[in-house]
């Protein structure tokens, strides 16, 4: 087990690249911010939104949003600084909590259109039921539709331009299936989607006909036909604690469970809409040891807030938690009991970076931090009683 020298990425998260330095991809990345040329990064941002105002047909671009700080930002930069009319494109999760809905109405009440998709939820319940089982993953096929249904609106309603936020192989160094650009089209191959294929989620009484949300349009004719960009590669304002406070200012909401001991993260307005996100953040921690924190505080040493030092800290407090009560839910919803949950998770977790602890039962880490993994001796005068509930 690796850590990033600047951050506290580690060598277990897949596709992730380090460099011979021992340093991440995501953090050389942000070495070169400086030298950046801003200015023709913003004159080429420009140049796409003049090209699809003088290229569309009605609306000059779609913006897929969840209605979270990130989406509220770009929907009000397309439209209010580069002067576009944007078409938002919403596709809401099963259980969208209250906070989620009410940020979305809250984006459209600021003066947008917007198409919001419903999957069919029996569907989706069998989908994250098989993601579950199958990758250790409830989340994973949420993904397909979110960003599919951006692709396929921009081809029914011929409209030129596809908007999306921040590229995630610059944000988290995972550039083995996402290039670092600013071309979006890509998402496809990030390795939750694996290709945006409808077909991975096929089963007994669900056939692809049941799944034309979940499939992205053909990657050669969405080339074509659509141009597809990540807004955060051409911004030098775009941050977490930016978009953040954009967003909060024109009226978006965190969710109210604010305790990072419950919920496994420290800004409470990452990822309302669903509290699935938050189990499985943990399951996460358990096959990788690293969580939502660990890509917070990346973020917090980025823009100079914190140090790596602080980040150890509230890494070792906070990566990997989750509530009983976010778990109940998430078993109710799927119809299983705690003891099966656990039963799979348990399949999931990675033997190499946690144990059982012989008295608690509970899976205790065999690794520091910022370090690394710990021998035994270690793990037992030091660790005991440092479990992951």
């Amino acid at each position: 087990m690796k850590y990033c020298k600047t951050c506290l990425r580690t060598d277990t998260l897949p596709g992730i690249l380090f460099h011979k330095d021992g340093v991440c991809a995501a953090c050389r990345f942000q070495e070169e911010f400086h030298y950046i040329d801003w200015n023709e990064r913003e004159a080429a941002l420009k140049a796409n939104a003049e090209w699809a105002k003088k290229t569309s047909k009605g609306f000059d671009c779609v913006v897929g949003v969840s209605g979270g700080k990130d989406s509220t930002f770009q929907s009000f930069y397309v439209r209010d600084t580069l002067g576009l009319k944007p078409l938002l494109v919403n596709c809401a999760p099963n259980n969208i909590t209250d906070v989620g809905q009410y940020n979305l109405e809250n984006l459209v009440q600021h003066g947008f259109d917007m198409i919001s998709f419903r999957p069919n939820p029996k569907v989706m319940k069998a989908s994250v039921r098989k993601g579950f089982y199958k990758y250790g993953n409830p989340v994973k096929p949420t993904e397909y539709p979110l960003f599919a249904v951006s692709f396929q609106a921009a081809l029914r309603f011929e409209i030129p331009l596809l908007i999306l936020g921040e590229n995630i192989a610059i944000n988290t160094g995972v550039v083995k299936s996402i290039k670092p650009g600013g071309d979006a089209t890509d998402i496809r191959h990030h390795n939750t989607i694996g290709g945006g294929n409808a077909s991975d989620w096929v089963q007994e009484e669900i056939s692809l006909k049941d799944l034309l949300f979940y499939q992205f349009p053909n990657e050669e004719e969405t080339r074509n036909k659509v141009k597809s960009i990540w807004l955060g590669y051409y911004l030098k304002e775009w941050s977490q604690a930016h978009n953040t406070q954009f967003a909060i200012q024109r009226g978006l909401k965190g969710r109210a469970d604010t305790n990072p001991y419950r919920t496994g993260r420290l800004n409470p307005y990452i990822a309302v809409d669903d509290d699935t996100q938050i189990v499985n953040q943990m399951i996460k921690y358990y096959k990788y040891g690293v969580g939502m924190v660990t890509g917070e505080v990346w973020n917090l040493i980025r823009e100079g807030t914190i140090t790596r030092e602080e980040a150890i800290e509230l890494v070792e407090k906070y990566d990997g938690n989750c509530d009983e009560s976010y778990i109940q839910a998430f078993c109710q919803y799927l119809d299983i009991t705690i003891q099966e949950f656990w039963k799979v998770v348990d399949g999931f977790v990675n033997k190499e970076l946690f144990q059982r602890d012989p008295i608690t039962n509970k899976w205790i880490r065999r690794f520091k931090v910022g370090f690394g993994l710990l021998n035994l001796e270690e793990i037992n005068d030091k660790y005991r009683y440092n479990v992951c509930d």
